[in-house]
Order: C-alpha cells, then sequence, then structure tokens
C-alpha cells in the first residue's frame, strides 16, 4: 500500500498562529488579574470578552482608586502648640483661669470702681511676670499700696507698670530683673478678697490710683485673654 504524506498548508499554519497568540493575550489577562488580586486582597472576575488593552486600563483604575482612599486614611497634620509667651515678650498672668470681676466694676467690695481684672484661680497657682520689667514694689500690706491687696508685687515695664495682688506668696524682691512669662509670686486670698483669685492691674505708675484697662493693655501687646 502507497502512503502519501501531505505538507501543511500555509493558511492552516496561520490559523493555528493567531490561536496561540489569542491564548498567550488571554493568559496575561488572568495572570495581571490574579496580580493585582493579591495585591489588594479581592478576588480577580474572569473577563469573557475582555481585550488587553481594555482589561490593563480597568486595572490602572482600580489602582488609582485604592491610592486615593488610602491617602484620605490619613490623619491630618497636628496643629503646632501655640507658644505660652507673644512674640513682644508678653505673656498671660497665669495659665488656667476664669475670668471673675472686671475693670472698672462697682460695688460694695470696694472703695471706688474695681481698678483690675480678677482671675479666679486656686490659691498657690504660680503667678507670671506679663512681661519682661524690674520689681519695684514687694512684700504685704500690698507693698505699700494698702492692706486691701493683702501681698503684693509691682513690676516696671518701661513706661507701665504691672501689679498683682492677694498673693500667698512672693518670690521675688525688689531690684530683680524678671522676663515675660517667668514666675514671680504664688495666688492666695490675702486683704480684702472674697475667695482665692488673682487680682491684676496695669498701672501709668507704681502707686495705687493710676489703673487704666489691662485687659486692653495686655491686647495691645499680643496677649488675649
Amino acid at each position: 500500500m502507497r502512503v502519501t504524506l501531505r505538507r501543511p498548508r500555509l493558511s492552516d499554519l496561520r490559523t493555528r498562529s493567531a490561536l496561540l497568540a489569542a491564548g498567550v493575550g488571554t493568559a496575561a489577562v488572568l495572570g495581571a488579574g490574579a496580580a493585582f488580586a493579591a495585591e489588594t486582597g479581592t478576588t480577580a472576575a474572569k473577563p469573557v470578552t475582555a481585550t488587553t488593552s481594555s482589561a490593563v486600563a480597568a486595572q490602572a483604575q482600580a489602582q488609582a482608586k485604592a491610592a486615593e482612599t488610602k491617602a484620605a486614611a490619613k490623619p491630618a497634620a497636628a496643629k503646632p502648640a501655640a507658644a505660652a509667651t507673644a512674640s513682644t515678650g508678653w505673656s498671660k498672668p497665669v495659665a488656667d483661669y476664669a475670668l471673675s470681676a472686671t475693670y472698672g466694676n462697682s460695688g460694695s467690695m470696694w472703695a471706688s470702681k474695681h481698678s483690675g481684672q480678677d482671675f479666679a484661680v486656686p490659691s498657690g497657682t504660680p503667678v507670671k511676670s506679663v512681661g519682661p520689667g524690674t520689681v519695684v514694689k514687694a512684700g504685704p500690706n500690698g507693698a505699700g499700696d494698702g492692706s486691701a491687696y493683702g501681698n503684693a508685687v509691682v513690676v516696671k515695664h518701661g513706661d507701665v507698670y504691672s501689679q498683682y495682688a492677694h498673693l500667698s506668696s512672693v518670690n521675688v524682691k525688689v531690684g530683680q530683673q524678671v522676663s515675660g512669662g517667668e514666675q514671680i509670686a504664688l495666688s492666695g486670698n490675702t486683704g480684702n478678697s472674697s475667695g482665692p483669685h488673682l487680682h491684676f492691674e496695669i498701672r501709668t505708675t507704681p502707686d495705687y490710683g493710676t489703673a487704666i484697662d489691662p485687659i486692653s493693655y495686655l491686647r495691645s501687646q499680643g496677649v488675649t485673654l
């Protein structure tokens, strides 16, 4: 019997090559989907009729969305804490307080109108100089201004003076240089006082009777109460 060998036609070879190329493209799509699923922890859907280009585009879109979600989840940067002392070197006389009697109040507690700002604080609260200066008065009997003030301190700041009264203890001496925010005393309830607090004044001289609005003056130095 005679056997005749047939050579494959060129058209058949082209058909097989096309099928192999399609198989490789499908494997690439499935591989890309599996890799993305492993990265994101999700199950990749099997493409039905998607082409390689559309699958790659879908993968890129999903990765971009995942990156946006991760960025949105990052907490906002913490804001820096506000400085205790203003750039002018001035600060509040006490750190934690409640404002009580204000400048200009009238009543049976005072011979005339209230000459300062009261800060309700527990006895023993650190009292700080509101600005840089020199201690010109310090001691009992209102440091010379009268027993109603109890223990007191007066600090000279250029052309104005700050006064701190009803103190439980005085930590500075006359002639001592102090910085803004430096502790000079502890608050108390001495003198003509209805309860523990700091009485604070801004004066144009070191003596009683020359007080001006202390809140307005502190505000002009960059300090807000």
